[in-house]
């Protein structure tokens, strides 16, 4: 989970760099694990637009979900629950 310092950061920055609501686009990486992978789509709604990529090795999924957000704080949320996940690194 993050801490309430990086997620003030976090928050902040995005408030800089975005208008809300807005197209959000979240990365996240892990090693491959259908319960995992089941756990980091839970995260997002069904009619998210959801690409995947696996690293040359096939040893690393990476993940990018589309979604329009209303605010930083949301972003936020959602990446912290998707860091408290284990094995799973938001970028």
């Amino acid at each position: 989970m993050l801490d309430p310092e990086t997620k003030d950061r976090l928050t902040q920055r995005l408030n800089e760099v975005h208008k809300w609501p807005s197209v959000f686009l979240f990365k996240m990486v892990f090693e491959p694990n259908a319960g995992r992978l089941e756990r980091v789509l839970a995260l997002f709604p069904p009619e998210s637009e959801v690409l995947r990529k696996y690293s040359a090795s096939g040893r690393y999924l990476s993940i990018s979900v589309k979604e329009v957000m209303m605010s930083a704080e949301e972003v936020v949320e959602r990446y912290d629950k998707a860091s408290s996940i284990p094995g799973v690194i938001v970028l």
